[in-house]
């Protein structure tokens, strides 16, 4: 069996039809037929069935198919490799992050990257907590800068940096010139969250009941600006992290006494997955980043 065979094999699977896939390879569709005809020859069983012009993966084809995905992954990754090895100045870091890092923290520790590695390319991506660890497990990004993790074997976690967690409350709203409150005195105010499955919901989820309080739930958001919005529309109130990138003209921020009210960012890697000396730079720099800036 031939590397060139099972490239053949992937363009027809793809393409579902012998003529565009033999223009695709510029190569002639007799010889592309043939090709095909040795390799279902040699594993004995047809990969194909034929539909008039067309053709389509039977079940035996469709089982080829993965692990030949599987192949040429692997042969790619090491092509990857060779040349990450041979130029490390070079690369690409896929980085996902949270939403409410996206505004001036990544942005300053890219920038701050990149005066020392400015070759090195970046893809970004927001989402929240779970979706970020699904894609990290999944292996479409290098890293991510996430809350702590549930347990999860393949993937390793660092704890970067922690900031406190605020109340904010409507400009308008009796106890906004308090300067600290205990949070069971909020027992009776309609609540602002995130949506469930953000790390941050968590987290006020689990600041509630170590207050012993069950919170009126008026809305939930996708963002924390959203969150920020309908506390100034006097909707309610609501847990906020230590972000600056507020209109703080129509509310007001209040500290909290008990619970200790904060949460915690790392970063976090798959274990053992094989990462582009770009991506192991960057993560170092990470590390070496917030022992010098947060301590």
């Amino acid at each position: 069996m031939e590397w060139q065979q099972l490239e053949y094999f992937q363009t027809v699977a793809r393409l579902q039809h012998m003529t565009h896939a033999a223009e695709s390879l510029s190569i002639s569709q007799p010889a592309l037929s043939r090709s095909i005809a040795r390799l279902e020859s040699e594993l004995g069983v047809p990969l194909f069935e034929r539909q008039g012009r067309s053709i389509v993966l039977n079940r035996y084809g469709r089982l080829f198919l993965k692990r030949v995905n599987r192949i040429v992954k692997e042969l790619q990754e090491g092509k990857q490799e060779i040349r990450d090895l041979l130029d490390p100045e070079y690369g690409e870091v896929s980085l996902g992050f949270l939403h409410t890092l996206g505004t001036h923290l990544i942005p300053d520790l890219i920038g701050a990257f990149r005066t020392h590695y400015p070759k090195v390319s970046f893809q970004l991506n927001q989402n929240k907590s779970l979706s970020l660890l699904e894609q990290l497990e999944a292996g479409e990004i290098d890293l991510c800068l996430v809350t702590p993790l549930e347990t999860r074997l393949q993937i390793k976690w660092a704890k970067l940096w922690s900031e406190e967690v605020f109340i904010i409350v409507p400009a308008g709203h009796p106890i906004a010139g308090c300067e600290s409150i205990l949070l069971e005195e909020l027992a009776d105010e309609p609540f602002i969250f995130l949506k469930k499955g953000y790390g941050f919901r968590k987290i006020t989820d689990r600041l509630c009941e170590e207050a012993g309080i069950n919170p009126r739930v008026t809305f939930e958001g996708e963002e924390v600006h959203t969150i920020a919005g309908l506390v100034a529309a006097g909707l309610g109130i609501a847990f906020i992290p230590d972000i600056k990138e507020l209109n703080w003209s129509k509310i007001s921020r209040i500290r909290v006494e008990w619970p200790k009210c904060e949460r915690v960012i790392g970063m976090a890697w798959v274990e053992g997955r094989y990462l582009s000396p770009a991506a192991k730079q960057f993560r170092q720099f990470v590390v070496d980043y917030f022992k010098e800036n947060r301590t």
